[in-house]
């Protein structure tokens, strides 16, 4: 029964740890829980416009289990899903605040980019795509994800203001900030040592020596009832189907949830090794519409976009290679459902030297990326920094592939300029 239940999820007794792939399940999962107190904090403004915000903590549970189930056994990858935060600032804050359109408006939208993506993925448009991105660019995504997650780290350890600027020195000496550090340096000397579970050990201890000094906040309960999420169930409004806007809307997201999905497969896969020589992704098309099939999945039960989170490289860092890790994320969610303020009190200063150790294990790729040919190099160049410094792998990847074929146009161009020229002299 176990052998069976391990094959569905493409772990092997033979091949893969058991021990790593769980460790990097709860890693995901405790890199990732941030999302459940910080997403419906971003939904609070959609209160006046009838938003039933109470569910809103149950449905996103309910999305990210669905989500990293199918990527566990459709896909068997260690991909944690859940609602972006991107696609929820541009549901929330663009959408229904900006714009003014009611929150059904919006979850209709997200539901058809969902089915476009589930229609994207059987087709060879998702090989045409994946084929645009030359093997260089696919490592230099590796290393600018690397990057970008480290800056999230250091950001939400109170160190970086907006993401890239340092805060007053006085930042540095404030307890989140030295607990971050000793954080820091625990999973630095867990990794140097080998010690399995280096960075799950490094939070534990963490967010214990947080409790003394009034960072680590115990809850005053550990068990809680979820709410329904009937309010929120398929509130779909068809009549904006004849609407212009809609359709922009849906393009929109569709656009940045491939790009964002696809850049953090990318940079999470070839960190663990599982790009090819050619620079193919075994089982691309069941990474994708796992997605896709978690954005409908998430729709229906009244969350925006759901998608590959970055936090799965923590999990990949301590060793998971398979959808047992992913399994491991869904379960740890399940238990959220009923455990929520337990899982809640973990300080992020316990999490964010993982995310700093994240990049460092991404940054690896950077050998595999050509510097030899400008052609290659300064794509990759362009698309790490923009990802680092805009804070969006959507970007980094758009300037990276325009300025690729921006350079391999004009490259054939010179080819044909060259030959013609030599003929004339011959």
């Amino acid at each position: 029964m176990k052998e069976k239940l391990f094959s569905l999820v493409g772990f092997s007794t033979k091949r893969h740890n058991l021990k790593e792939e769980i460790l990097s399940g709860i890693t995901t999962f405790i890199t990732m829980s941030y999302i459940l107190a910080l997403i419906p904090s971003m939904f609070t403004p959609m209160a006046a416009k009838g938003f039933p915000i109470d569910s809103l903590f149950t449905a996103i549970a309910l999305s990210t289990i669905i989500g990293t189930l199918l990527m566990a056994f459709l896909a068997k990858r260690p991909f944690g899903q859940a609602p972006g935060l991107t696609l929820n600032l541009f549901f929330t804050q663009t959408l229904c605040i900006s714009l003014g359109y009611p929150w059904q408006f919006a979850l209709t939208a997200v539901l058809i980019e969902g089915v476009l993506f589930v229609m994207l993925c059987l087709s060879n448009m998702r090989q045409i795509i994946f084929d645009m991105v030359p093997t260089s660019l696919k490592h230099a995504i590796a290393v600018g994800i690397g990057f970008f997650i480290a800056m999230i780290g250091f950001k939400n350890s109170g160190i970086l203001a907006d993401g890239t600027i340092f805060n007053h020195m006085s930042t540095l000496t404030s307890t989140p900030s030295v607990l971050f550090l000793i954080g820091l340096v625990l999973a630095g000397i867990f990794t140097i040592m080998r010690i399995k579970g280096g960075l799950l050990l490094s939070i534990a201890i963490v967010t214990i020596l947080g409790i003394p000094l009034g960072i680590t906040t115990l809850p005053d309960t550990i068990f809680e009832t979820p709410s329904s999420p009937t309010p929120l169930f398929c509130q779909f409004s068809w009549e904006y189907l004849i609407s212009p806007d809609l359709w922009v809307c849906v393009l929109i997201m569709l656009f940045f949830d491939v790009f964002d999905s696809l850049g953090t497969i990318v940079g999470v896969m070839a960190n663990a090794g599982l790009i090819r020589k050619n620079g193919r992704i075994p089982r691309i098309q069941m990474i994708m519409l796992s997605d896709a099939l978690g954005t409908v999945a998430g729709a229906c039960l009244g969350c925006s976009t759901v998608t590959t989170y970055v936090e799965s490289a923590t999990g990949v860092a301590e060793g998971g290679r398979t959808g047992l890790s992913a399994l491991i994320i869904a379960l740890c969610f399940l238990t959220s459902l009923f455990l929520a303020p337990l899982f809640l009190a973990i300080p992020t200063a316990a999490t964010a030297p993982v995310m700093v150790m994240a990049g460092y294990y991404l940054f690896g790729s950077v050998r595999h990326i050509s510097l030899t040919k400008p052609i290659e190099t300064l794509p990759a160049f362009l698309t790490i920094l923009l990802m680092t410094v805009t804070g969006s792998i959507t970007d980094g990847i758009v300037a990276g592939l325009f300025t690729y074929i921006v350079f391999t146009f004009v490259e054939g161009i010179s080819i044909k300029i060259r030959k013609a020229r030599k003929q004339v002299i011959e």
